[in-house]
Parts: C-alpha cells; structure tokens; sequence
C-alpha cells in the first residue's frame, strides 16, 4: 500500500523561512522553490490536505500576546 503526503502552502512557507534563516539555496532550482510550486501545485488541484489557509492563522488571530499590548498600552 501506498502512503502519498501532500504540501500544503503552510507546509511550503514553512520549508522556504526554514531554508532561507539556514542560508540555503534559495535559487528558483532549490528546494524551497519546489517545496513552493508543489503547494500551489495541491491547493490548485484540491488535493486532499492542501488546505488554502490554516485555521487559526496568525494574522488577525488577536490572540493572547495581542491583548496583552493593547492592555499594557491602555493603561496611564
């Protein structure tokens, strides 16, 4: 039996920041790039798991840290 993983875009960004902090090829011939291309490549087609956008995303997620500065801010 065959097990197949898909890339999701998530998965994408995160090998290209990981790659790039690494000083690694960052070439459109490197494996970012083709970590990238396949991502859009599965989120495209629809394939199974190659999600468009995580849920709980970090922008705009207003999350604990968020709050914390806005209060910290608010206070005189």
């Amino acid at each position: 039996m065959s097990s197949k993983t898909t890339t999701t875009k998530s998965d994408a960004s995160r090998i290209q920041s990981s790659q790039a902090k690494a000083g690694r090829d960052m070439s459109p011939r490197g494996f970012a790039a083709r970590a990238q291309s396949a991502g859009a490549r599965n989120a495209n087609t629809g394939a199974p798991g190659a999600r468009t956008s995580s849920p709980g995303g970090r922008a705009g997620s207003g999350g604990a840290g968020a709050g914390a500065r806005s209060g910290a801010s608010a206070k005189k």
